[in-house]
């Protein structure tokens, strides 16, 4: 018998009548039928307190350590990592506040309780309770059917990067185990970045932020480190103490005055979003024609500068970087400081002064935050930024850097292996619901899908296990909608989560997930120092929520594969095993009930300091890069033949170079009707969309546009007002934020905001989510997500 859900959400109840005393409400007996909540009850004042170590496993490199009281088998409150045991530089993984509110995620009245099927249409959020059996089975069922109509290409797992560890997702061996599945490659967050990186300089690779206590110079494009890494002991703790410790001049390139920025910096430089390349270009032809470009480095360690460093192929076709930016090359327009200032909105002659710092100062490190790529035109304002150091010759020494995101030094851990995959297509990660629509019509040239020339087959089976990437996260949540509404097009979706959230709505069988610190867990992470957290379950097993590998156990026993899937292995006991693996690499690591007593570990990085490229350049023909050419591509031949063969719309044309190309919707593609450039950028209270639906939170950052006081006076906006933000999109509600900390024109939104609209009403989002207002459209060469490139109107909400 199946329970139907009750007709008053625990959302609402709580906003009704205060998160304590709904917390109270749902304790005790009457909680043990509840299809949502923690059934949490008060902790007599006498009961003794357990201590357990845990972890966030959330997508933020932090990883922090947390400390995790309980009284009675229940959570009462939970700290960050205060030992000092194996300290380093007194360093302590203190995790930051969205750390610390766990409590209330944990005893959330939208925690997941049982296994539930949809009984409404998809997206409407209406499920009923039904058995651990019954899910397993239907799901065996629809996976049978699904392999046996279409084939194992059919199957996908999206991406979902809501928790991390040794064991945290294992649903790929399980797929692998019978037959594979579609795979994807890049990600959200840096697929622009992680895609174009290969060609220019071979693989992934920054220098630690201690690099810069030996730099006089720099300069960050579209970092916000204080607050997209702000807890643990990585990008926030390294980068506060550098910002105390450096000689450097510190600048920050962004189109907001970031927390980051006003915490310390010497200059902020606003500049209009998505013209990065744009001032890189102005920056190069200063550096030219005053003789500040470093001719032995270029034609020692790079490809493409000039005419001498380019592949035979492509000589004498004033293809080169110097043709591009002095107006020889493919527009003949040249790359003055002046042309970049009508793009970017700097002045030229602040151009000029930041050029001539760049080409006189004596340790350059370049630095570059995630923002910058996340754009239509993000592989050429990525590519630009790794370019500028080597035109200066700025890279491989003491207080340099490559331009790529800084790096991290951290404790490496082995995951539960994968298997193979016997379906070697892989599809770019942004255009899952095109594989959904029109899966067999996506190839090499006209999708970029890569280990094979095409993808066989449309999405019919979907599992997706700890996200919100099915909507929230996705580019045009009414287009995505539309397509995962469509029964016909994908006709199965599993999800696993601890929340209803918004993408879990479209779940046909919704299935409840566990936190990473209510069951045996490991990581490794780091930032200038290394460090691992191990940790137990802090509370017994709450109503029947499972944890992935026993759920990936359980449909592996149902398809008759459990014993190639687990190998005759606990959970625990793979962590074990492959720790113990880790231990005879190193040696030094602690035994494993060492490391369960401890929590912490921390290893202080071998080197010191990592700089980035540093090999390379002390001995490039015994280091060469894992480029085409061995060296750093300032023109990319690769990158060229694929702008020459690939099925690309006429907007869509690109080069090998690192050049400037307008955004489809951006600061020179405005219109009257959408006037304002709009951006995202991450948030102090969530990581993507995780804690978003957490009170306190959302009430200490309130969602808001923020908006500079010419735009707002123009349309009679004062901060606080509800205002409304438009386009041929969508449309969202939330709060103004005036404010002179972003450049005139530009309005900007925080991400991962919670979607709220009726999908089978007006689709008006109440909930601020910028994914309403996004274009589906992937970038040009990587194919990946573009979200911070659009254009809209705000007006005020009358009352």
């Amino acid at each position: 018998m199946s329970e139907a859900m009750p007709t008053l959400s625990r959302r609402a109840f709580v906003k009704t009548t205060g998160a304590l005393g709904a917390l109270a409400a749902v304790g005790g007996a009457a909680a043990t039928d509840s299809l949502f909540g923690s059934g949490v009850a008060q902790a007599s004042a006498d009961s003794e307190e357990k201590v357990t170590w845990g972890h966030c496993a959330i997508n933020c490199p932090g990883r922090c350590a947390l400390r995790i009281h309980t009284k009675d088998d229940e959570v009462v409150w939970v700290e960050g990592d205060t030992s000092d045991d194996n300290n380093i530089d007194d360093m302590q993984v203190r995790c930051c506040l969205r750390g610390r509110s766990y409590r209330r995620w944990i005893n959330h009245p939208d925690r997941l309780n049982y296994p539930m099927k949809r009984v409404g249409r998809r997206g409407e959020g209406k499920f009923e309770r039904i058995s651990w059996d019954e899910a397993i089975d239907t799901i065996a069922e629809k996976l049978k059917y699904t392999i046996d109509t279409y084939g194992n290409e059919a199957i996908y797992i999206h991406m979902g990067s809501g928790t991390s560890s040794t064991t945290a997702r294992p649903y790929w061996r399980m797929f692998n185990v019978l037959g594979g599945s579609l795979q994807f490659y890049g990600s959200y967050s840096t697929h622009q970045l992680s895609y174009t990186t290969p060609f220019v300089i071979g693989s992934g690779s920054g220098s630690t932020l201690n690099v810069i206590d030996d730099a006089t110079l720099y300069l960050a494009f579209g970092s916000n480190t204080t607050v997209t890494t702000q807890g643990g002991g990585c990008g926030h703790t390294d980068y506060v103490r550098m910002r105390e410790k450096t000689k450097a001049k510190i600048i920050h390139v962004d189109p907001r005055l970031t927390d980051t920025v006003a915490g310390h910096c010497d200059e902020w430089l606003p500049i209009n979003p998505g013209t990065d390349a744009a001032l890189i270009a102005g920056i190069a032809h200063y550096l030219i024609e005053h003789d500040l470009v470093d001719l032995d480095f270029l034609h020692t360690y790079c490809v493409g500068y000039d005419e001498e460093t380019m592949p035979e192929a492509y000589k004498g076709k004033n293809m080169s970087y110097y043709a591009y930016i002095m107006g020889e090359g493919y527009d003949k327009v040249e790359k003055t400081p002046e042309w970049a200032s009508r793009i970017t909105g700097i002045a030229p002659q602040k151009i000029e002064e930041l050029a001539q710092e760049i080409g006189t100062t004596e340790a350059l490190f370049v630095d570059q935050g995630y923002g910058s790529q996340r754009r239509s035109n993000g592989e050429w304002n990525c590519w630009a930024i790794m370019a500028l150091p080597a035109l200066v010759g700025q890279v491989g020494k003491p207080g340099t850097n490559s331009g790529y995101p800084h790096g991290s030094y951290s404790i490496s851990l082995t995951s539960i292996p994968n298997l193979d995959n016997p379906i070697k297509a892989q599809i770019p990660c942004y255009l899952y619901t095109d594989a959904i629509d029109h899966g067999h019509e996506m190839t090499a040239k006209n999708a970029g899908v890569k280990s094979g020339d095409a993808v066989k087959s449309d999405i019919k089976f979907m599992f997706y296990g700890a996200g919100n990437c099915l909507t929230n996260q996705h580019g045009d949540i009414n287009r995505t909608h539309d397509i995962l509404a469509d029964e016909s097009k994908c006709e199965f979706i599993v999800c696993t989560n601890t929340v209803l959230c918004d993408s879990a709505k479209y779940a046909d069988i919704l299935l409840p997930d566990s936190f990473r610190f209510e069951q045996v867990s490991m990581i490794g992470t780091g930032g200038d120092t290394g460090y691992m957290i191990a940790g137990q379950p802090c509370t017994s097993r709450k109503f029947e929520r499972k944890d992935p590998y026993e759920i990936a156990t359980l449909i592996s026993r149902a398809m008759g594969t459990e014993e190639e899937f687990t190998e005759g292995k606990t959970q625990e006991e793979w962590i074990k095993e492959l720790y113990e693996k880790d231990r005879a690499k190193d040696p030094s690591l602690p035994t494993y009930d060492e490391a369960m007593e401890m929590g912490v570990y921390k290893k202080a990085n071998p080197k010191g300091k990592t700089i980035a490229l540093e090999a390379f350049v002390a001995d490039p023909s015994a280091n060469p890069l894992k480029t085409a050419s061995g060296k750093i591509e300032i023109f990319s031949e690769s990158i060229e033949k694929l702008a020459e063969t690939w099925d690309l719309a006429e907007d869509e044309q690109f080069h090998g170079l690192p050049m400037y190309i307008p955004e489809w919707y951006g600061v020179e593609t405005t219109t009257e009707e959408n006037p304002l450039v709009l951006t995202g950028f991450h948030y102090r209270g969530r990581q993507h969309s995780s804690w978003g639906n957490i009170d306190i939170l959302k009430e200490a950052n309130p969602q808001e546009v923020w908006i500079n006081p010419a735009d707002a006076q123009e349309r009679g906006i004062a901060s606080g007002d509800t205002v409304a933000v438009t386009n041929d999109f969508g449309e969202t509600h939330l709060l103004a934020k005036v404010t002179p900390r972003i450049v005139p024109g530009t309005v900007a939104i925080s991400q991962g905001a919670w979607h709220e609209a009726d999908m089978y009403g007006d689709r008006v989002d109440k909930g601020g989510c910028i994914n309403t207002l996004t274009c589906y459209r992937p970038s040009p060469l990587s194919k990946g997500n573009p979200q911070h490139s659009n254009i809209c109107q705000v007006t005020k909400i009358a009352g």
